[in-house]
């Protein structure tokens, strides 16, 4: 079930209350007995926690304690072999290994390696995939998630999706991402003004009746505010001193006026604003190389940008692409190349890292420190604060707190910012981050609609399909790939060239399987009798060395030993392998 409404409508608010880590201020939430409730915050808490180790390897589970254990001695540079022997021992009797094979793949797959680190080391989203690590590794009956697309790569959120549809899960989350909202869900709950309206069905199906909903509340409306009017000019009209019959009428024109005032037509946030004029030279990249700590990042990359370019960077956590961001936008150089930047060149960068406002300022003061008037596309010059109300920041929001606003409510004046500068340059870095599907939606429009330079870093496929034409494909080892095409004209082509690799490798299967039958055809020959017979005895032999190795490999403390016995015993199991397959393809000639 999908959870959707604005930024600020108490989305987060109600998951927390179902997870029970908030409790509400009447009423209750109440929970089967023995469920296993687990919870994907926003902002997720480690206060109890000092290392990767401590967090992620629970003390009331046998298995995860001792693996623990493990991990702990096997980190030490000079571990007590006594000890470590026994931690062992205790690995295999709970059947721990394949356990600690599965959270480590788990781990692996969110790109959380070191075990020993300090959670306070970790950037915000290190500390967001830590968090979902760990609930997967739960497996709780009951997955609730805010955002957990959120700091996730594509490859990573579609790995994800397979984990959540498969198996019996019953899954509650509240989502930005549109493909991803459509491939799990099957139910939407709306959050609209404290009360919840039900949608079974997909994302697009809720969109369809939500705008029936909104007609006929509309006509509602109308309905309402035109016979109130009537009832005004005849309340007008009474004298003051009113008879006992038309006391029902006076009380039903109070319920009238309430009812026209409580129903309201939803709002929008609007995105309006001039983009300055762009010259013939924009942003020209030659032979740019950038390197940290030994690794390439970005190496040679060489590219002029035109107008109209609408470019998505794809690739993985960690493959460069928020630094060729900062190489663009100046705020780091490049260790060797020349980046030029045009004369009329404005360069609007919309960062995840967050925004440089104080927690402590007034909201209307944060868009004032940057200008009391902004210029929109059609000419007009409005205030900051009509600006504001633009951006859904009514009155009472604008002259409050930046601290009391809700995580969406932060992206959205935090784009709000960025956009009124009127840049002929746009560079987005996951802009959908915390934004709700609402809001999105404008923001789709508006950016389909931008006559700048578009520079897109996005998990959200959805918006790359439809804003970009044009991809830079980072490699992870330096290279930057250009495809011209949107994300799933790229995944398109893969997974044709991975079809037609499989249809080549076809006749190399028909051939073997040709030769097999070709093979059992054939009476055995007084050869491949005696090599049969030598395998009998063989394979066996084999077998006993195989299993005294293991024992003796079990019973090892020497960890520079322990080594060398893996790498026999493996070499051995190969033979093993390699004669048995013999032994099977003799046994079909007799």
């Amino acid at each position: 079930m999908a959870l959707v409404g604005l930024n600020g409508s108490g989305k987060s608010t109600l998951l927390r209350i179902l997870a029970g880590s908030l409790k509400p201020n009447e009423g209750k939430a109440v929970w089967e007995k023995g469920i296993v409730v687990g919870m994907l915050d926003q902002d997720p808490d480690f206060e109890d926690f000092r290392t990767i180790n401590d967090f992620i390897f629970n003390s009331e589970n046998e298995q995860q304690k001792v693996i623990a254990q493990y991990e702990a001695l096997t980190h030490e540079s000079n571990p007590n072999q006594q000890q470590l022997e026994q931690i062992m021992d205790e690995m295999t009797r709970l059947d721990a290994w394949e356990y600690e094979y599965q959270i480590k793949s788990i781990l692996n797959r969110l790109n959380i390696t070191n075990f020993a680190q300090e959670i306070s080391s970790l950037s915000g989203g290190q500390r967001k995939r830590l968090a979902l690590a760990k609930l997967l590794i739960v497996e709780p009956d009951v997955y609730i998630l805010d955002e957990p697309t959120n700091h996730l790569d594509i490859e990573t959120i579609e790995w994800l999706e397979k984990i959540l549809t498969t198996g019996n899960k019953t899954v509650i989350l509240v989502t930005h991402d549109r493909y991803f909202l459509d491939a799990v869900c099957t139910e939407i709950r709306e959050l609209n003004r404290g009360e919840l309206l039900t949608y079974k069905g997909s994302y697009s199906y809720y969109l369809e009746k939500k705008a029936e909903r909104e007609s006929i509340d509309q006509l509602s409306v109308d309905k309402s505010r035109n016979l109130l009017k009537k009832e005004l000019e005849w309340m007008r009209r009474q004298p003051k001193a009113r008879g006992t019959k038309s006391k029902s009428r006076i009380e039903a024109f109070y319920d009238l006026q309430e009812k026209a005032a409580n129903i309201s037509t939803s709002k929008n946030v609007s995105l309006d604003v001039k983009t300055a004029r762009l010259g013939n030279k924009i942003i020209e990249i030659d032979q740019v190389s950038k390197s940290y700590d030994g690794r390439n990042i970005i190496s040679n990359f060489s590219y002029v940008f035109k107008k109209g370019d609408r470019i998505g960077l794809a690739g993985k956590n960690g493959s460069g692409k928020s630094t060729l961001l900062n190489l663009l936008t100046q705020k780091t150089t490049p260790d060797s190349g020349l980046i030029q930047v045009g004369e009329t060149v404005i360069i609007g960068y919309y960062q995840q890292g967050g925004m440089d406002f104080n927690e402590d300022d007034r909201v209307i003061d944060v868009v004032k420190n940057v200008a009391d008037y902004i210029s929109m596309s059609n000419g007009d010059v409005i205030t900051a604060s009509q600006l504001l109300t633009n951006f859904l920041f009514p009155p009472k929001k604008q002259h409050g707190f930046v601290h009391k606003l809700s995580g969406g409510e932060r992206k959205r004046l935090q784009l709000m910012r960025v956009l009124m500068k009127n840049p002929n340059v746009l560079i987005l870095d996951e802009p959908t981050n915390d934004l709700d599907i609402d809001t999105l939606n404008v923001l789709d429009d508006f950016l389909d609609h931008y006559t700048g330079v578009l520079i897109l870093v996005s998990h959200d496929r959805y918006l790359v399909d439809k804003l970009t034409d044009q991809l830079f494909i980072f490699d992870g080892q330096g290279t930057i790939n250009i495809y011209n095409g949107n994300y799933a004209d790229y995944k398109t082509e893969q997974e044709e060239d991975l079809r037609i690799r499989k249809q080549l490798s076809k006749p190399a299967e028909a051939n073997k399987q040709t030769e097999k039958a070709s093979d059992q055809k054939k009476k055995p020959s007084y050869k491949d009798t005696k090599e049969y017979e030598e395998l009998n005895d063989e394979i066996p032999a084999l077998e006993e060395n195989a299993k005294k190795l293991a024992n003796h490999l079990s019973s090892c403390t020497d960890h520079v030993k322990i080594g060398k016995l893996a790498e026999e015993l493996k070499l051995l199991q190969e033979e093993i392998d390699k004669k048995s397959e013999r032994w099977l393809k003799l046994s079909e000639l007799f």
